[in-house]
């Protein structure tokens, strides 16, 4: 289904899908991945909020359905991602950004968490920029960022590629992979990364929601 650029139910339908009930967070990875490599990220992310206790889902924004759409407006924190072509997000994405333009009107998503994660073929790749795109996009919807919080790996003689956080971003996660090669190039430690990022979203949200709760 293609993102409704006015953020309404296309389908003028109840949701279906029930969403999370829980005193846990939920954390919602919105994602779009081109040739795949972007994935293991996203599913990375995912798995390390459910490692820290939280409730989390993975929405693909290039087929976003009317029920994930709800589970986006249901959410403690969302995590956004996508590769980075061309020195920003790959454009399904941007579709996907503008279509919660209604969303933005009404501030349905302020003081929700947002972190982001981006995947290139090259080192840099121009990862930076996607990563401020998303911090940016945060902002507008009045969202609080939460960065990545590791020391930069692979900056000494003793460091390796397989360190964690071994491009040294501190925005965001990013990972690296060869452009001729599939998903098997992946980098371990930028899938460990990932992990990492969706730990400490669900670990900060679920310190906001108890917080939340703790107010009379």
């Amino acid at each position: 289904m293609t993102p409704d650029p006015t953020g309404a139910d296309p389908t003028g339908t109840t949701p279906t899908t029930p969403l999370p009930i829980s005193s846990a967070p939920f954390v919602a990875v919105a994602y779009y991945s081109g040739y795949g490599h972007t994935t293991p990220l996203a599913e990375a992310v995912r798995d390390g909020a459910i490692e820290a206790g939280a409730a989390a889902e993975l929405i693909a924004v290039a087929s976003i359905s009317t029920e994930q759409w709800a589970l986006l407006d249901a959410a403690d924190a969302i995590v956004f991602g996508a590769p980075t072509y061309m020195g920003s997000a790959a454009s399904a994405f941007h579709v996907f950004a503008e279509s919660t333009s209604a969303r933005w009107a009404r501030r349905a998503w302020s003081d929700k968490l947002a972190a982001g994660f981006t995947m290139s073929g090259a080192m840099s790749g121009d990862k930076l920029h996607t990563l401020q795109y998303f911090a940016i996009l945060a902002a507008q919807h009045g969202m609080h960022w939460i960065n990545l919080d590791l020391p930069a790996g692979w900056n000494s003689s003793t460091g390796s590629e397989h360190d964690l956080n071994r491009l040294g971003f501190s925005l965001g996660a990013a990972g690296q992979s060869p452009i001729d090669v599939g998903v098997e190039g992946v980098s371990k430690a930028d899938v460990e990364t990932a992990r990492h990022l969706g730990r400490r979203v669900a670990s900060c949200a679920a310190r906001l929601t108890a917080r939340g709760h703790a107010e009379p």
